[in-house]
């Protein structure tokens, strides 16, 4: 049996006070002081974890200000504050032991557009690629690119000066920044523009915190001019945080936002930004350059640069492996050929755009010549991706490439702490020569790319952070790197902030790192903003983090048992790289994350949990790998587990029980994310072992027995419907079984169908007497309960489909398939029902017929849960229904005014089978039909998730947030299709529509 866990420190009295003083202030906001949410918000997308105090999630700026004002009283001095965006930083910038001000959850709106003057206001929770999606239709865009642009905020994107493709041509944010609205210590609004000599006096003149800082500021250019202009490198990318270089414009106005801008929230709060945006570019191409050796590609760009492309991105093999084995690679293969049987070990993506067609098509022809004329390295090819569809697909796989390097195989993994260096662009190729050889000295491998155009370079060297010997090399590396830039002229931070890498400030301001301290005072003279990060205040004890002074991941994770390590897999491995926090309501991942817009209810949030609910499980002596505690007697045990349900006692594993419980299990995470973080997979570990000592609920009963009872229901199906739709009935399930909205059966005379298309039950006597040639022109129909028994006529159409192409039908006995029991965490009962399925499906296809499922969900748990049951040899594949028909199906002629078809893929189909969309698409054309894969996210139902009470307003919330849009949209744009059988339950439940499956539309043409 599972431990109770009570792990969290009390918090200080201090801290007490605070949130208690705060919540009496009129705060309207969230503040939470549980352990999950210190957890979730103790990572980001670095080595580090700093457990915080607690969390608060202001409403708005009057919200900030009451946090600002309160540690301004003297009885809270002590109280330090860290503002938290998006939270995917890599150097610890948002990491504290203190209370995070989460800025992301509620202030994320876009509040005024102006497009004539081509300027934007947003709050500061806003997401960058959400901006971009706001102003699409007005041709404008907010230029500064970066990898995480699907959830990176705003202000998040000013606190690092972020930056990243293309900053050689459209800068860094701060050149995009405007004006800005800070709150500062006290709860004092600063407004920060440019400002001309007098306004700057006045400024100056105010007796208040605002006065203060401008004079300081002011005092810092006018005295040290001369030493910033000899201090500062001269690069692309400028110095991120503090930048005193450009505090006077070129037109000699005074502007406080070059400090603001990368000030990693150490000097306020950013609420709110004024940016400019600029036109969207009307044409654009990329020329893809392979390369046999890396070190080829980094020389070729310094050449290349020369002819002025928009950007150059860099991508070494290791990085190319593994987009290969992504999702992302199906849909830029075809840019990537093979170069005769000779590796392609490094890339060159050269982008090329403007509004002239002509004029972008000679620059590229000319480039192009230049490849084929020039001979000073040696090139295996090129490529060009046309438009900004096809830009799109490959700069998205170049976007998941820091993502993708936490998926290598074995527990040394990339880590980033010296993965933003940036040098002169002409150095650039000496400089990673010479990185090479220090990084070669201390034995590590290491993955590469970057934007050599800017001579910035990301470098993640590969360690396993559980090893001790291997941790300590981040000391060694660090300082040699941070040398190594500085000789070349460089920034060991040029892209990413410092964070927790400050502690090399003095060294590379020298002379100048007092000014920098004198800011810091100015802005905060006790050191309660972000302290330790960027410089301390004057005059002050407090001292810059050290990168070795801060808890490492990697000391936690050691605790927890190598077995269990291992055999958690995925989970323990989650990078926080933070692509689960995508912002686009029409991307499947991760729908219970976009409709709380909470971070336990995310993958990075649950994987984050359960790795600190397995330490302190195994810190409390308990092995959650002994079939004792997985599975424990039912009936010997039934009485403890009572008692413990029925005590309430505080237990960490609640919290972890409800993260786990808001997971809609629809995979798309275990496809998506980078590393590959597979939530439904150890949501059912968990739910088992927490369900050893808390008893079950009804519901979960109700559910995992539906595959097992309801082939008898069948038999009865006027009465159980009867039954069904009474609303004594439904009131009863809502209340005692935690169910709503339990579906129907279907009345359709199903055997009929079978008689009249003469299907056969598919035996292995009835098989082996086929002939050959019968086989091949023969089909196993593997049932699966949702179908069979609630959509009876889609099985029916789905048999005469296969009739109509001339294939002999066989309907295989049905069996449980297990889903439901997976999902709510009965895994030895799945096993059990896996193994006897797998059994009978192998003697099946070991006679040759190919077996063929219809719902999606269902059939991939043939190849996907079925292969990681313990004892499984072998489960034969069981094809998706387009998988088949490409294989079998001849080409129609093409219809004269073929109609419109959109298609709304099932979540788990299309995130986990890369090709399962374009499958359905190139059907259609064989069919003479026109059909497009449609944006969508989930539709809110996911099994039977949309069914339980507990859940009923997130699944509507979920659905209206994409599939709502999708479902609504005029007859002229195209007849909507769904896939997955849980979704066209849902469309029918929320919009009372009834949606055909694309199988429907390829046999109503074959009967015509």
């Amino acid at each position: 049996m599972i431990a109770q866990l009570s792990p969290a420190k009390a918090l200080t009295t201090d801290y007490q006070q605070f949130l208690k003083a705060l919540k009496t202030s009129g705060f309207r906001g969230e503040i939470s002081a549980d352990y999950a949410s210190r957890v979730v918000l103790a990572t980001d997308n670095s080595i580090y974890q700093r457990l915080p105090q607690a969390a608060v999630f202001p409403m708005d700026a009057d919200d900030v200000a009451r946090v600002a004002r309160l540690i301004a009283e003297p009885a809270f001095e002590q109280v330090v504050i860290t503002p938290r965006g998006g939270g995917t930083g890599t150097n610890g910038q948002s990491l504290t032991d203190g209370i995070v001000v989460d800025l992301s959850r509620h202030m994320n709106r876009i509040l005024e557009i102006n497009v004539q003057e081509r300027w934007v206001r947003v709050q500061a929770g806003v997401v960058k690629d959400q901006l971009n999606a706001a102003l699409k239709s007005a041709g404008l865009f907010f230029a500064p690119e970066l990898s995480t642009s699907n959830r990176a905020t705003v202000g998040g994107m000013i606190n690092t000066d972020a930056s990243g493709q293309g900053s050689c041509t459209y800068g860094k944010t701060r050149d995009h920044v405007l004006a800005l609205d800070m709150v500062l210590r006290g709860g004092e609004r600063l407004h920060s523009v440019p400002l001309e000599e007098g306004e700057l006096q006045a400024h100056c003149a105010r007796q208040d915190r605002v006065g203060e800082v401008y004079r300081c500021a002011r005092k810092i250019i006018d005295e040290q001019g001369a030493l910033i202009k000899e201090r500062f490198p001269d690069l692309n990318r400028c110095l991120t945080g503090y930048d005193l270089a450009h505090l006077r414009e070129a037109d000699n106005r005074f502007n406080l936002n070059s400090v603001l801008c990368g000030a990693e929230g150490s000097l306020g709060f950013v609420v709110e930004a004024r940016l400019n945006v600029l036109p969207i570019p009307k044409h654009t191409m990329l020329v893809n350059i392979r390369y046999a050796g890396f070190m080829d590609a980094l020389r070729d760009a310094r050449a290349l640069m020369a002819l002025k492309p928009l950007s150059i991105e860099t991508v070494d093999s290791k990085v190319l492996l593994l987009a290969m084995q992504d999702i992302v690679w199906h849909g830029v293969a075809e840019y990537f050929p093979d170069s005769g049987g000779r590796p392609t070990l490094g890339i060159n993506l050269v982008e090329f755009c403007g509004d002239d067609p002509e004029d972008v098509q000679r620059r590229v022809e000319a480039f192009i010549e230049h490849l084929k004329n020039d001979q000073t390295v040696e090139r295996l090819g090129h490529t060009l991706a046309i438009g900004q569809a096809a830009v799109s697909k490959v700069y998205g796989m170049r976007k998941r490439a820091v993502g993708l390097l936490g998926n290598v195989a074995g527990e040394a993994r990339p880590q980033p702490f010296v993965e933003d260096t940036a040098v002169p662009p002409q150095h650039l190729a000496e400089y990673i020569a010479e990185l090479r050889e220090l990084l070669d000295s201390h034995g590590l491998q290491y993955g590469m790319f970057g934007h050599v155009d800017a001579g910035v370079l990301h470098v993640r060297p590969i360690l396993d952070m559980k090893d001790p010997q291997q941790a300590a090399l981040v000391r060694p590396v660090s300082d040699g790197v941070a040398a190594l830039t500085q000789r070349y002229g460089g920034l060991l931070w040029g892209e990413h902030g410092k964070g927790l890498r400050s502690e090399y400030a003095p060294k590379f301001f020298g002379e100048l790192y007092p000014a920098l301290q004198a800011l810091k005072a100015a802005f905060d003279p006790f050191n309660q903003f972000n302290p330790g990060k960027i410089a301390t205040p004057a005059n002050s004890e407090a001292a810059l983090l050290k990168i070795d002074g801060v808890t490492l991941r990697g000391e936690l994770d050691r605790q927890i048992d190598e077995k269990v390590w291992q055999d958690y897999g995925a989970a323990m491995h989650c990078n926080g790289n933070g692509a689960c926090y995508n912002f686009d309501p029409d991307d499947a991942m991760c729908p219970s994350w976009k409709a709380t817009r909470e971070r336990a209810q995310s993958p990075k949030g649950r994987a984050s949990l359960i790795r600190e609910w397995l330490r302190l499980q195994g810190e409390a002596g308990v092995d959650v790998l002994s079939d004792a505690v997985r599975t424990p007697a039912f009936f010997s045990t039934l009485w403890q587990r009572w008692r413990n349900s029925r005590a309430k006692a505080e237990d960490f594993s609640h919290e972890v029980y409800d993260a786990m419980a808001g997971c809609l299990a629809c995979k798309s995470c275990a496809g998506q994310c980078p590393v590959k973080v597979n939530v439904p997979e150890f949501r059912s570990r968990f739910l088992e072992l927490y369900h050893s000592r808390y008893l079950r609920p009804a519901r979960d009963y109700l559910i995992a027995s539906l595959e097992y009872s309801i082939p008898y229901m069948a038999r009865i199906p006027a009465l159980y419907n009867g039954l069904m739709g009474a609303a004594f009935v439904r009131r009863l399930l809502q209340r005692l079984g935690g169910m709503v909205d339990v579906p129907l059966l279907s009345r359709f005379d199903f055997h009929a169908a079978m008689r009249r298309w003469q299907v056969q039950s598919a035996t292995v006597a009835a098989l082996s007497a086929l002939t050959p040639a019968q086989r091949e022109r023969s089909v196993v129909i593997v049932q699966d309960a949702f179908t069979r028994y609630f959509e009876a006529p889609l099985l029916a159409d789905l048999v005469e489909l296969i009739s109509c192409l001339g294939y002999q039908v066989y309907l295989a006995p049905f069996s449980a398939n297990g889903k439901p029991l997976h999902v709510q965490g009965f895994l030895s009962a799945f096993n059990r029902a896996a193994l006897r399925n797998a059994r009978q499906l192998r003697e099946l296809a070991e006679v040759g017929v190919p077996l063929l499922g219809l719902d999606p969900a269902m059939t991939l748990v043939y190849r996907q849960e079925y292969l990681k049951v313990p004892g499984m040899q072998h489960c034969p594949e069981v094809a998706l229904v387009q998988e088949w028909l490409l294989k079998v199906m001849p080409q129609q002629a093409r219809l004269d005014t073929p109609a419109k078809y959109r298609l709304l893929a099932h979540c788990t189909e299309k995130t986990n089978v890369g090709a399962a969309t374009r499958q359905w698409e190139l059907v259609f054309e064989r069919a003479g039909l026109n059909l497009a894969t449609q944006a969508t996210g989930c539709c809110g139902m996911s099994g039977t998730y949309g069914h339980e009470a507990r859940n009923r307003e997130t699944s509507a919330l979920i659905y209206e947030q994409s599939w709502a849009r999708q479902v609504q949209a005029p007859a002229e744009q195209g007849e909507a299709l769904a896939t997955g059988y849980s979704c066209r339950s849902q469309v029918k439940r929320q919009s009372d529509q009834a949606l055909r499956h694309p199988l429907q539309v390829v046999l109503e043409v074959l009967r015509r």
